[in-house]
């Protein structure tokens, strides 16, 4: 599979009226796990907060232009110590 550009990836999650809901984060969460990277977009009527949003399902922005946000996966970070050269 080609890398593609987060401009590229069309939303696969749209947040209603209802704004973020329990069923909106579980189903961002699974996305996550399965696709790593998901698009989101929201209606102008819903109030959303992209950082909360992140923090509820365990990931990371990665951008935020107006309506619509992108979420990665966190990574997990290695335990290694750094080496000196």
């Amino acid at each position: 599979m080609e890398k593609r550009t987060v401009h590229e990836l069309k939303p696969t999650v749209w947040i209603g009226k209802r704004g973020v809901t329990d069923e909106a984060v579980e189903e961002i969460a699974h996305q996550l796990e399965e696709r790593k990277v998901v698009k989101i977009r929201w209606l102008h009527s819903a109030d959303v907060d992209p950082e909360a949003l992140a923090a509820r399902t365990g990931s990371e922005v990665v951008d935020c232009r107006g309506r619509t946000v992108v979420l990665a996966a966190r990574r997990e970070r290695s335990r290694r110590t750094p080496r000196n050269i």
